[in-house]
């Protein structure tokens, strides 16, 4: 019999995302009471969100619009997709590198004020044109804050345009360290990169550690003249900050994908409605690994590219399973096992791995799981939530 499992949809997420979820489920935004939950954009800070619910799905990478602290502490993971629309934001940043390196917007807005006859334009459009000369990218540096999947994408095409990069990122992991070109120059810190760049993009998520994290005192030591790009997140850039670098002549253009009254109309900036991810390709990228990873969690309990959990994945051996969130605490295996072997239960595999605080359990066992085996888990202190996950 095919499983079924309700979910709720809180923004219009892409057919072929949704199209992943088998068709046993229930999908919609009228749903109630879900198991699980998918969304993109929409704010669940202050949503009541269900008792019933196992399972959150970001169709995009950040989850600023999710409660995860609070999820954690009930036991469920929050996945996201990263690297699902990195394309799209390689391709953003690069035209943004393109703007403001040919001074592309001010050209744009010059035109538009000209007026008068064909050879008068013609006239205004010679005479103008100097002052929005701008350079070429070859022999340029490229500095790239964060090199996951976004940023090492922009350092190869920025090494292919012929230009020079040097990067920086604290928490790279082995898999993004395999994917980044060659020719990068490791930096050692922010300031090594700034020094060195005459185009400055930022690829890291927002974090205590990350909010203004290009302020005075970076852009002081940037080399006059330099273009900065925020395609990350707002508040990543003390905008108060760059208007002041650009006012000296420190920046010579600050182009983001955040607007702002501060920045409305200021030389030397542009900002963009928020593009990064918005192409028809991406949005579709993003449904569909999400929609699949929920799809496995519902039904085996595996976690993969979840913010808050371990990535646990265990080929089922059994047809019984059993899937426990817990906090990170010692002797927590022994009382799973303890309390299986009294019920009389044959541990088949398990595996168990632990991510910070949380930690996550996967059980095979050879027979019926109890009732009271579930009960008597969720009662081990510690213990944040147990599904029982047979397969048929």
């Amino acid at each position: 019999m095919a499983k079924t499992f309700q979910v709720q949809i809180l923004n219009a997420i892409s057919r072929q995302g949704l199209a992943r979820l088998p068709a046993s489920y229930t999908v919609g935004s009228d749903v109630m009471q879900a198991d699980a939950i998918l969304v993109r954009s929409a704010n669940m800070h202050e949503m009541d969100i269900p008792a019933s619910v196992l399972a959150i799905g970001r169709a995009g990478a950040g989850t600023n619009n999710i409660p995860v602290k609070k999820l954690s502490e009930r036991g469920v993971p929050v996945f996201n997709a990263p690297g699902a629309n990195a394309n799209a934001v390689k391709e953003l940043v690069i035209a943004g590198m393109l703007m403001g390196a040919r001074n592309l917007m001010p050209a744009i807005r010059f035109v538009e004020t000209l007026s008068g006859s064909d050879e008068e334009m013609h006239k205004a459009t010679e005479a103008g044109k100097k002052n929005f000369a701008g350079t070429e990218l070859p022999g340029r540096t490229l500095g790239v804050i964060g090199l996951g999947a976004i940023g090492s994408l922009v350092a190869d095409a920025a090494i292919k345009l012929g230009m020079k990069v040097i990067g920086f990122d604290p928490a790279i992991t082995v898999e993004a360290a395999w994917r980044l070109p060659a020719q990068v120059k490791k930096a050692n810190s922010v300031e090594e990169v700034v020094k060195a760049a005459d185009f400055i993009t930022l690829h890291v998520p927002l974090l205590d550690a990350t909010r203004n994290l290009i302020n005075a005192e970076r852009i002081a030591l940037m080399q006059p003249g330099t273009v900065l790009l925020n395609f990350a997140r707002e508040g990543i850039v003390d905008n108060g900050a760059a208007l002041a670098g650009l006012k000296s002549g420190q920046l010579r253009a600050y182009l983001n994908d955040f607007p702002a009254n501060a920045l409305q109309n200021q030389p030397g900036v542009v900002c963009l409605p928020h593009l990064g991810a918005s192409t028809g390709e991406a949005e579709e990228n993003c449904a569909v690994m999400v929609a699949e990873q929920l799809t496995d969690y519902l039904e085996n309990g595996n976690i993969l590219n979840a913010v808050n959990f371990p990535n646990v994945e265990m080929p089922r051996e059994s047809a019984y399973r059993v899937a426990i969130a817990n906090t990170n605490v010692p002797n927590m295996l022994g009382q799973i096992s303890t309390a299986m072997a009294n019920a009389g239960l044959n541990i088949h595999t398990m595996v168990n791995k632990s991510r910070g605080e949380m930690a996550y359990t996967l059980v095979d066992v050879d027979s019926i799981v109890p009732d009271s085996v579930v009960k008597e888990l969720c009662a081990i202190t510690g213990v944040l939530a147990v599904r029982y996950l047979p397969a048929v």
